[in-house]
């Protein structure tokens, strides 16, 4: 018996099979469910997940970005991958990709809740403040909220929400990215807890920066955070996610300044801490016009 399979026997401490409930999906496969799922961590998670031969679903906004993400996932791994172009921020999101699934014959068995957006300067002249709100604190909740309670029924599967590092601190010039994240660790902890036992795996993934382009999208790729802190390949970052998840932890911070920091950004008072972030993520217009 394999270190998972010994996790899943803790995981499934409480639960008792209903075997009128699990009749419903003896026809249906399962999947791994990942939102952001074209680029970046969520690819990343996606193609780990392949590599051990689950089936894949990839959601996203744009269509092509997400062909292109599966047709390499396929072809390095052989592995049934599905594309379901969706904003998940619609108010029938949960709907329709059940739906999707259904019509394709799945079940989602693991969602990676991965779709989020940061925004960067100060809060006052934020104007996508509502989108980042709606992203990555409500799409999140209601997806988990959907498919979660089906997996405790069939005693298998889980959530792996991805948070960041900067949701053990408040953010200034990044405020509301840094509080949404703080709320993926705080609600995703308290599920955790309220789930135990049930045979569900339901973790936050908390990495620092990741070589990708989010912080660029933000506009934050010239504050000195990305200068003075060194940051691993999304591919590292994903396979150190997926094997924690596994292995049934609940908080994941990758690498050994993650585990580190975490605990220096929650010991430290916040008069001494939020100055520090602050200085860390203000914006430099001197390095813009610098990288001209």
């Amino acid at each position: 018996m394999s270190f998972t399979q010994l996790v899943d026997v803790w995981l499934r401490r409480r639960w008792r099979p209903d075997p009128d409930a699990l009749s419903q999906w003896t026809e249906l496969q399962p999947a791994v469910v990942v939102t952001g799922g074209s680029e970046g961590i969520g690819f990343e998670i996606a193609r780990r997940f392949a590599k051990r031969g689950r089936a894949v679903v990839l959601v996203a906004r744009r269509s092509e970005p997400l062909e292109t993400a599966a047709s390499a996932i396929r072809q390095e791994f052989g592995t049934t991958v599905l594309t379901v172009p969706l904003d998940v921020t619609r108010s029938d999101a949960p709907q329709a990709l059940q739906e999707r699934l259904l019509q394709n014959g799945f079940y989602a068995d693991v969602l990676v809740n991965n779709a989020g957006m940061g925004l960067s300067g100060d809060y006052i002249s934020q104007e996508e403040l509502g989108q980042l709100i709606e992203l990555n604190v409500r799409a999140l909740s209601v997806l988990m909220r959907h498919f979660l309670p089906a997996m405790c029924v069939r005693g298998r599967g889980g959530v792996l929400n991805v948070a960041s590092l900067g949701g053990y601190a408040p953010g200034p010039y990044q405020a509301a990215y840094y509080a949404s994240k703080s709320y993926v660790i705080a609600l995703t902890e308290a599920v955790a807890w309220e789930t135990r036992g049930l045979g569900v795996r339901v973790a936050v993934f908390a990495p620092g920066p990741v070589r990708t382009r989010f912080h660029a999208r933000m506009g934050a790729e010239n504050a000195l955070y990305r200068w003075l802190i060194p940051a691993p390949s999304p591919s590292l970052a994903a396979g150190s996610a997926v094997r924690w998840f596994e292995w049934g932890r609940t908080v994941i911070t990758p690498g050994v300044m993650g585990p580190l920091l975490a605990i220096v950004m929650r010991l430290t008072p916040h008069p001494i801490l939020v100055p520090i972030i602050g200085w860390l993520l203000k914006p430099r217009e001197t390095l813009k016009n610098a990288g001209r």
